[in-house]
């Protein structure tokens, strides 16, 4: 990439990417306005380091990078868990997730992947989601292949016994 960055390439740049990068933020943290502040943050230090970016690979895969990585920090910071605090010892815990997928008839089946632990969701998110292949998890999570398959595997097997009282055609037939 050129080593100046205009305003205008800037903009064009999160027009293209922020929907997608909100959408991967959210289904790490589960929280929207936390992913919100999170791709804020992406784009900063995008715009910050853009000459650290070599074309290696697409500038999605490289913001998509980017955006694990903050959402894996905030997941380890004290401000996630002082908000899972709150949360679970207010009154009327928001539930984000339900008005943003309320309408969605697989309801209970991303309510079941937002569940699992963040090793299987991830792969499942990456796999089934974005429709990555397993090497291109693999080199997105910075695993094996054997890793990837075995995690795939792990987390459909917690998923079906989540949802075992349904017929799930997807999981069922693997």
């Amino acid at each position: 990439m050129n080593q100046v960055l205009d305003e205008r390439g800037f903009q064009k740049i999160m027009e293209e990417h922020t929907d997608y990068l909100l959408r991967l933020a959210f289904l790490y943290v589960k929280d929207w306005p936390a992913a919100e502040d999170i791709i804020q943050d992406v784009f900063i230090t995008y715009y910050q380091k853009f000459e650290q970016f070599e074309e290696r690979s697409s500038l999605k895969t490289y913001l998509s990078k980017i955006t694990v990585n903050k959402c894996k920090d905030y997941l380890k910071s004290w401000r996630y868990r002082i908000q899972i605090l709150t949360t679970r010892f207010s009154a009327k815990p928001k539930n984000i997730r339900n008005r943003l997928v309320e309408q969605d008839e697989k309801l209970e089946l991303a309510e079941a992947v937002l569940q699992l632990p963040l090793k299987y969701r991830e792969v499942i998110i990456y796999y089934y989601f974005e429709e990555f292949s397993v090497i291109e998890v693999s080199q997105q999570l910075n695993l094996s292949e054997n890793t990837v398959k075995t995690r795939l595997r792990k987390a459909r097997t917690l998923l079906k016994d989540e949802l075992k009282n349904n017929q799930w055609e997807v999981l069922l037939h693997e």
